[in-house]
């Protein structure tokens, strides 16, 4: 693993800061070795637009506050279906769930080491997968969210 201490640092917190969004399936990749530009890219996603942005504005007002660090780019805002900060040491793109599936960045990326992660983020795999089978049937079948 290449990633500078100080794109890890970016990636926990704005990992954290997506699950406490309840973001789903967070997930993070060194893509150090393949690109010159970054050092990591951090994937989260929402199942509406308006989730999308509470999760990017969450993300950018904890690694200001917290790291003193701003986006040199923010892309997408328009539409909210994904957007994309750009910290220089990271790229964290949320996108809506549709996105997601249909972009599938995890199969462009899946040969890059995949970065450790908070527990929080952690928790959020499958949770896309599993607000979908939700949302299909109408109802909770389990009882169980979280």
């Amino acid at each position: 693993m290449t990633a500078t201490d100080r794109s890890m640092e970016l990636v926990n917190a704005a990992a954290q800061a997506a699950a406490d969004r309840l973001a789903h399936d967070i997930i993070a990749y060194d893509v150090s070795d393949v690109l010159s530009i970054t050092d990591a890219f951090l994937l989260a996603s929402a199942p509406n637009d308006r989730q999308v942005k509470s999760i990017v504005d969450e993300i950018e007002e904890r690694l200001l506050k917290e790291l003193g660090a701003k986006p040199v780019r923010r892309e997408g805002d328009r539409d909210a279906r994904w957007i994309l900060l750009d910290y220089v040491d990271i790229v964290v793109h949320v996108q809506h769930s549709e996105e997601r599936v249909f972009y599938a960045l995890e199969r462009l990326w899946k040969d890059c080491p995949e970065l450790p992660l908070p527990e929080d983020a952690l928790k959020t795999r499958g949770k896309a997968e599993e607000h979908a089978r939700l949302m299909g049937d109408g109802a909770e079948t389990d009882g169980e969210l979280s």
